[in-house]
């Protein structure tokens, strides 16, 4: 990806990431740059030997990014798995729906993919929209899985819903695990957003089994919506208590601005953030060196020197005509996939099924495979959730452009 792109995409994410919502790492854009078309398509049950996979998500308004990615990401999974044969004989179809990050019109979304033959569901794509969806998925029996929707309530609705994503609280227990493990920090200040479902999420997980490991909160410094460009009083005071690291629970934007002010400050101390700082090398553009060494928890990085991701980012780029893939699409291209192998498992080869006959043989198989994807080796449990180790990259600058390399 041109880095004319990314700084364009870089400073629009910027702006619309004002909307309020829970989900997997972020970046955000207000126009649709989905490689698909969106339009309602009606195939019969089983038409042409086609198995509609429906998706939904916010492809229009503040929120658009975060569902062009899942869609895209979705549909070059759905393309790639066609041109190799399909699915025990059935050639996917991906119908995709906006509900622009709203509950209402996501469950609108809904019942109009039900009527145009829908038999397994790849969304929502946020969290909100995922409750409500996920609750009328569970009454029809319908087979869910969200790549990003991280709210815990997002897949508790039935035994049908699943995720792709680590939720909020387990993506902060994990953080707490890494750094405890591996020796980085024994007392960790944080700055996070309490305004913030995603941030106060992770806070929370980290807080708890923080206690557990032994590790020390020396500070821990809120800030919220309406007061986020001037964190000097939150540097400060986790400099004054004596913290080894500092935890960042929060989006790329305002840890862009934490790092400028911490330098100024002479803070020196380990950074360790989220799935949330997935953006910072754009977004600080030519001040990128002050992230060198910043250790970010993620399951994707487009600039990433691993071959899947190299891979994945070279042909999502060519689909969607030079973006970069943010999380949310590979999410959502493991998520196609883990259906393509869960389908495969099941040995579900009749696209005339049911959907909830379908869901019954998926849902038992989704609980038996093993993804190697993008997003890394994921297993599910009978409850839903991903297992997967986390993957910790950090950032290294070299001649002024930042790029991820493993920590490890």
């Amino acid at each position: 990806m041109k880095n004319a792109f990314r700084k364009v995409a870089a400073a629009t994410l910027a702006a619309a990431m004002m909307v309020p919502f829970a989900g997997c790492s972020k970046n955000e854009s207000n126009n649709d740059s989905s490689a698909a078309d969106n339009s309602v398509t009606s195939v019969a049950d089983g038409e042409n030997g086609k198995l509609v996979i429906g998706g939904i998500g916010p492809i229009t308004g503040a929120a658009a990014v975060y569902g062009n990615a899942v869609k895209n990401g979705a549909q070059l999974a759905v393309n790639e798995i066609n041109a190799a044969g399909g699915v025990n004989g059935m050639t996917l179809e991906l119908n995709f729906q906006d509900d622009e990050h709203d509950p209402e019109k996501s469950v609108n979304a809904y019942n109009t993919l039900k009527d145009a033959g829908m038999k397994l569901l790849v969304g929502t794509v946020t969290s909100a929209p995922c409750v409500a969806v996920s609750a009328e998925a569970a009454k029809d029996n319908m087979f869910l899985l969200t790549p990003s929707g991280s709210a815990i309530d997002a897949i508790t609705a039935g035994d049908n819903c699943f995720r792709v994503c680590f939720t909020d609280p387990g993506q902060g227990k994990i953080a707490a695990d890494y750094i405890a493990d591996n020796s980085l920090a024994t007392k960790v200040g944080i700055i996070y957003d309490s305004s913030d479902v995603y941030s106060t999420g992770i806070l929370d997980g980290f807080k708890a089994e923080a206690k557990e490991k032994g590790l020390e909160i020396s500070a821990e410094e809120a800030f919220t919506a309406d007061a986020k460009t001037d964190f000097s009083v939150q540097i400060q005071k986790v400099m004054d208590s004596g913290a080894d690291l500092l935890f960042l629970p929060i989006y790329y934007q305002e840890a862009s601005l934490i790092l400028q002010q911490a330098k100024s400050a002479g803070m020196d101390m380990t950074v360790f953030g989220g799935d949330g700082l997935d953006g910072l090398i754009d977004q600080l553009g030519d001040k990128v060196d002050i992230a060198d060494g910043v250790l970010v928890m993620t399951p994707f990085a487009a600039s990433s020197p691993d071959e899947k991701s190299a891979k994945f980012t070279a042909a999502y780029e060519e689909l969607t005509g030079g973006e970069v893939p943010i999380q949310f699409a590979a999410d959502a291209y493991d998520a196609v996939y883990a259906i393509k192998l869960a389908l495969e498992k099941a040995g579900v080869s009749d696209p005339t099924m049911s959907a909830s006959d379908i869901c019954d043989k998926v849902k038992v198989a989704m609980t038996e495979i093993t993804l190697d994807g993008v997003t890394g080796s994921t297993t599910w449990t009978a409850d839903g959730e991903p297992t997967k180790a986390p993957q910790v990259m950090k950032i290294t600058v070299a001649d002024g452009v930042g790029s991820y390399v493993s920590a490890k």
